[in-house]
């Protein structure tokens, strides 16, 4: 079914999943690269395109006529307005001003228990938190055995800025299970290209392996160094993350650790609750890489959406299948 948006007061139809997700590496470009406004405002569309094909790829004939269409009946004044970050194609943010206690649903609105998830799941299970589009990962971690293994907590290192904080470890019934952004904190690259590897695919076999799952050696000698069955790597850039230890920088580019979800476990029911956030401020909200002391403070900033409110659903793929 073709996705909607906005373009001032009026709302279009015909937006393929394809063009949006072309559109959010557009935006992505824009937060990473300088756009010149100015530039823009004197040469309109052909100022956009060399952007575009200089930062994100060709723009084939398709995507011009595309693009042509998103800026027909609009001044280049007026487009140079909302460009640089598409907010004509964002929904609007609405302010929060506490992060709000959401229950971890499955795709049928049942609430997920701890004890069902299965431990070391190549199984990417995907979550909003605490905004409807700022993704987590959800992770049931143990050894090279299938083992759940009690996650500690914590002080984890930010490399850019020498700064620390604190990792409150796992929650359920071994301690076991965490939740980290699913966006990467080099580059905001998202899943599948970002995801956890299980004991068995952390090997210098996977340095060959396809996208997106293509570990680097460095990233491989790291989790060896360190002693660990299991990691989180982008395959867009080599970043890798230690999901034992708060989600900690490994090996670059990244210089910026994953941000954590706070966890809540219910013993009596075995349900999982979202609560909070701990961390640097996700990509690419708080780009000095200052932990914050009261983090709901970055939730005014951010550019992902709403709040999910009371629950928040999983979704899974599988990338090694």
């Amino acid at each position: 079914m073709p996705l909607k948006f906005r373009l001032g007061k009026e709302v279009k139809g015909g937006l393929s999943y394809t063009d949006y997700l072309y559109l959010k590496k557009i935006a992505r470009a824009f937060r990473i690269h300088k756009f010149d406004e100015k530039e823009f405002a004197k040469k309109g569309e052909d100022y956009l395109f060399n952007f575009i094909n200089k930062n994100v790829g060709p723009v084939d004939e398709k995507r011009r006529r595309f693009l042509q269409g998103i800026l027909i009946g609009v001044s280049a004044a007026v487009v140079a307005g909302i460009i640089p970050g598409l907010r004509v194609l964002i929904p609007p943010v609405q302010s929060v001003s506490g992060f709000p206690k959401s229950l971890i649903v499955d795709s049928s609105g049942n609430p997920i228990k701890a004890s069902s998830i299965p431990v070391n799941s190549p199984t990417i299970m995907l979550f909003s938190y605490p905004l409807q589009n700022e993704i987590n990962f959800l992770l049931n971690l143990g050894d090279k055995n299938g083992n759940p293994v009690e996650v500690p907590p914590t002080t984890v290192l930010v490399p850019q800025t020498g700064d620390k904080y604190q990792f409150p470890g796992g929650v359920g019934p071994n301690k076991s299970i965490v939740a980290y952004s699913a966006i990467c904190q080099h580059l905001g690259c998202e899943p599948p290209y970002i995801h956890f590897y299980p004991p068995k695919y952390v090997n210098i076999s996977q340095v060959t392996a396809p996208e997106p799952n293509t570990l680097t050696v460095e990233a491989v000698q790291a989790a060896q160094k360190e002693n660990l069955p299991a990691i989180i790597h982008c395959d867009c850039h080599g970043s890798t993350f230690d999901p034992y230890h708060g989600a900690a920088v490994l090996t670059g580019p990244t210089v910026r650790p994953l941000p954590a979800v706070i966890l809540e476990w219910d013993s009596s029911t075995d349900y999982l609750y979202a609560v909070g956030y701990v961390g640097v401020p996700v990509y690419p909200a708080g780009s000095n890489g200052v932990p914050s002391n009261d983090p709901s403070t970055d939730l005014d900033e951010s550019q992902f959406g709403s709040s999910v409110g009371d629950k928040t659903s999983i979704s899974e793929s599988n990338p090694f299948s």
